[in-house]
């Protein structure tokens, strides 16, 4: 990448969507459309597709983009009054020129940051003022970073309580060849069987059929390792407890119109969430919730998950 190469890049996507491309010099990118702040693509270095979106995929207002990394506020799922996932992923986020600053490495130069605030319309449904701040980074390695801030703005000293998830599809090359580690032996809420809690039984979680379930207390860090490919993909979070696994299966493909039939074998939702908990903010508390994505050789780190040090104190703390 020459040095005139933009970093940042603000152009028009699908169906003439605003979308921004942030790239790196060694050739990885990330895109973002400002329609549900959500990132549809992560690349490595060689061009290679990281995050999995259907080809059928719906790049039509409100209708939310299947696949990337859809951000669920103030609701996830549907544990709430709110539609499914709540409205964040299908509305429109502006640039946030001026943000307040936050400790942060300052020699990341790929980043974007962007502002959803509360519409008259969405105060009709759910009846709170409220900023939210995204700052997706794509680190000089490659590694992808999300940080939400959310802040209640109320002006009626009430409080709100939300959940909260990254949804994020990843893309694997065979699902039944993939295996997540860092949950087993954990308790788990599993949403086929009416949020049951039960406790993971295995040394670490394959997939033969449908999976969606919402792990409890988990690590800062979790692997999904895809076999054919040798890729190991490291999930760090922070600020959120929660980890929701989920693979639709072939039956429940069928019927989400906006997926293949047989796409599911290419993706599976590893989500850093904060849901069987929810958080509640007073007027001017700063929620802050953060995921890092990266992609390594298989052979990097398997059996070398280590939770401690993935954040620093100086990064990530009360707003």
């Amino acid at each position: 990448m020459s040095e005139e190469t933009k970093y940042v890049e603000l152009c028009k996507g699908i169906n003439g969507l605003d979308k921004i491309i942030l790239r790196e010099v060694r050739g990885c990118s990330a895109e973002v459309y400002l329609f549900g702040g959500h990132v549809t693509s992560w690349k490595n270095e060689h061009g290679e597709e990281l995050l999995f979106v259907s080809n059928k995929a719906i790049f039509k207002p409100p209708k939310a983009i299947r696949g990337g990394i859809p951000i669920c506020f103030p609701q996830f799922s549907n544990l709430g009054s709110l539609e499914q996932h709540g409205f964040a992923r299908t509305r429109f986020w502006t640039i946030d020129n001026d943000p307040p600053p936050f400790p942060t490495n300052s020699s990341n130069k790929a980043f974007i940051d962007l502002i959803l605030k509360h519409s008259e319309e969405d105060v009709k449904i759910w009846p709170h003022r409220y900023e939210f701040r995204l700052r997706i980074t794509l680190g000089p390695g490659g590694d992808l970073m999300l940080t939400s801030r959310i802040r209640n703005t109320n002006t009626d000293g009430k409080s709100f309580t939300f959940t909260f998830a990254y949804h994020t599809y990843f893309h694997v090359t065979d699902i039944s060849e993939v295996r997540v580690e860092g949950l087993e032996t954990l308790d788990y809420l599993d949403n086929l069987k009416n949020r049951e809690r039960f406790t993971e039984q295995g040394d670490a979680i394959v997939f033969e059929s449908e999976v969606d379930k919402v792990y409890l207390s988990t690590p800062t860090k979790i692997a999904i390792l895809d076999h054919e490919r040798k890729r190991t993909f490291e999930l760090r979070k922070d600020g959120l407890p929660d980890a929701v696994v989920w693979n639709p299966w072939d039956k429940k493909a069928k019927a989400i119109p906006d997926l293949g039939d047989d796409e599911y074998k290419h993706m599976l939702c590893v989500e850093a969430a904060c849901v069987e908990k929810p958080i509640t903010l007073k007027p001017g508390e700063e929620w802050r919730g953060r995921q890092e994505l990266s992609a390594v050789p298989s052979s990097y780190c398997s059996g070398q998950l280590d939770p401690v040090g993935a954040f620093s104190s100086e990064e990530i703390g009360p707003a």
